[in-house]
């Protein structure tokens, strides 16, 4: 008896497998009958649908990752990755795909033709079965493998648009890359199945074949039930952004660096989670508070951000036995991410478009009648004529002197001589307001590869030793916080001009800033003042500005112009700030 149980249980088992192999040898009749295989011209529609948004969702994304700098697979794809405004690009491909992948699932369901990615196929892998069942149930696995890929970049990729970083951005990267493996095993699996003729079956459309499991026209449902999807989660994002309300106030702050004035109080601030930055703990990630007031002629806004370190130390020199170094890691490809200044950047504008008001531009030279960024990541410039107002606080460049830099993107500005032979850092449309700073460096500038041995000094400390008392310390882990009241920059009446009688009289292992601060801010570079203070892990700045200024390069701040406003954190890095992808609307009571 236990023998015939066993006789028919593998007579069971088999059984399975002989309809699917009589299923197959009848579909295989039938095509030789009706010439070539052809495929419903649904699938073919979403089935291509789906794959033009997964490549340019993986290419734009395969540019934007290839800025980091530990990107490897990506960094080496560079040559053949798009370049330009990536990010309205890979947010619209990202949002086609979404819509694409729930139209093909429904269509799937309502046209009947679900069997075709049934798990129950899969049984052919652990079961006597011929060589076109095996990959038959390869390429259901597949299909199953990419509906959970494209589900968790979806999550990942939510997740980091709307601020959040660290293990996400890994998980989104690695996921990214595993949809490219995907693409090529797919085709292969299609091969093995079928060989060419599988292949070509998707540029061969046939109309649908009437089944027990067909519902009423399956596409025109598939896509009007994706359209609203998708179209529900643009509406959504767009209806949930930040919205920072400027109110009057009779009784301004004062710009001390400290919240504790009624006016901050009673306005209630914006959180904006910003990620993807260099430095930060390893984290990359800073939160960032927003608090803005005006008064009948001025506008104030406090910004509060989390940065471990009180980070000074830019870019400083230290005196060798050959001379005086800079100590820097990239300083002559202005991609400096060791000793440099903490800082923090604001820009407005009256466009809500992706990448800052449309202004990022990413690649090695994203303009092809312009010169490209000395270290290769992009440019900030805009396409329409308009003008971004950026506002950026420099920590050793007047930051802690009650400065905060006015600056503009714009149109791109016409590259000199220098531009083209790469002696100087081309900067597309991102330059100061017109007028001048007050802070120079106090070295001759080298292009890329300089910087690798002495430097030629501007100006001498009158005394060494009192500059090195205000430094406090200096710690060579670039990681490590500045003390409180350090100066890492000189003044102009605390140098005198470089000879090397002076020179010689200050001994080896001397450090001085690299910063001089001489003159006066002047001009419309000049109109934003400020006080900035680091206490347990967070800078607070406060700032005012006039509402109106009268340049075409600053926004006006006046009631019934909506305008939009991006942050972005430096933690002693030149370039690697933090991003910020949704933009905070202002309205101005």
């Amino acid at each position: 008896m236990a023998d015939i149980g066993h006789l028919r249980e593998g007579i069971d088992r088999s059984r399975p497998t002989r309809r699917a192999a009589a299923e197959a040898a009848r579909q295989t009749a039938t095509r030789d009958r009706e010439g070539p295989p052809r495929t419903d011209i649904g699938t073919i529609f979403l089935h291509w649908l789906v794959a033009i948004a997964m490549v340019v969702s993986l290419l734009t994304g395969l540019r934007i990752s290839a800025d980091a700098p530990e990107a490897v697979l990506s960094k080496a794809l560079e040559p053949i990755l798009p370049q330009g405004e990536i990010w309205t690009v890979h947010f619209v491909a990202s949002l086609v795909l979404f819509f694409s992948a729930t139209a093909y699932a429904l269509y799937m369901l309502r046209s009947g033709l679900r069997h075709r990615v049934a798990l129950k196929k899969t049984r052919a892998l652990v079961m006597p079965a011929a060589s076109r069942l095996r990959w038959g149930a390869v390429n259901v696995i597949l299909h199953w493998v990419v509906y959970g890929l494209v589900a968790i970049l979806t999550a990942t990729g939510i997740a980091l648009y709307i601020g959040y970083g660290g293990w996400i951005v890994a998980v989104h990267a690695a996921s990214a890359i595993a949809v490219l493996a995907y693409i090529f095993i797919h085709v292969v699996a299609h091969f093995l199945y079928g060989g060419w003729p599988q292949i070509l079956r998707l540029f061969r459309p046939t109309r649908l074949m009437a089944n027990s499991g067909m519902r009423a026209r399956p596409l025109l449902t598939a896509v009007l039930v994706g359209v609203p999807v998708a179209g529900a989660i643009a509406a959504f994002d767009w209806g949930t952004r930040d919205t920072l309300t400027v109110g009057a106030v009779d009784d301004p702050p004062t710009l001390d660096g400290v919240l504790d004035d009624a006016a901050w109080r009673r306005a209630g601030p914006v959180r904006i989670r910003t990620q993807q930055g260099a430095n930060l703990g390893g984290s990359g990630e800073s939160l960032v508070e927003v608090r803005a007031v005006r008064d009948a002629n001025n506008i104030y806004f406090a910004f509060r951000w989390q940065d471990p370190t009180r980070s000074l130390r830019r870019l400083p020199l230290i005196k060798r036995e050959d001379g005086w170094h800079l100590i820097h890691d990239h300083a002559d490809i202005a991609d400096v991410m060791n000793f440099y200044e903490d800082k923090l950047s604001v820009i407005f504008s009256r466009s809500q478009a992706f990448g800052g008001g449309a202004s990022t531009h990413l690649g090695p030279q994203p303009l092809s009648d312009k010169p490209g960024a000395l270290n290769n990541r992009g440019l900030h410039y805009t396409t329409d004529g308009s003008y971004i107002d950026m506002w950026q606080w420099k920590a050793s460049r007047g930051g802690l002197l009650g400065r905060v830099d006015d600056q503009f993107i714009g149109p791109p500005i016409e590259p000199k001589e220098a531009d083209w032979n790469k002696t100087a850092r081309y900067q597309g449309g991102y330059t100061g307001d017109p007028g001048k700073a007050f802070y120079v460096y106090n070295y001759v500038s080298e292009p890329p590869g300089g910087y690798r041995g002495p430097v030629q000094l501007k100006r001498l400390p009158a005394d060494y030793r009192q500059t090195a008392a205000k430094l406090k310390t200096f710690d060579l882990d670039p990681d490590s916080s500045d003390s409180e009241g350090a100066q890492w920059w000189m003044m102009e009446a605390e140098t005198v001009p470089y000879s090397p009688e002076l020179d010689a009289a200050i001994p080896v292992g001397t450090v001085i800033p690299g910063v001089l601060i001489m003159g006066e801010y002047s001009g419309d570079r000049a109109d934003i003042v400020g006080a900035a203070r680091w206490s347990d892990g967070w800078w607070t700045l406060e700032t005012r500005r006039a509402l109106t200024t009268g340049s075409k390069y600053d926004v006006d701040f006046v009631p019934g112009e909506p305008f939009y406003m991006w942050v972005a954190v430096f933690d002693h890095t030149q370039t690697r700030h933090t991003r910020h992808v949704r933009p905070v609307k202002l309205v101005i009571e």
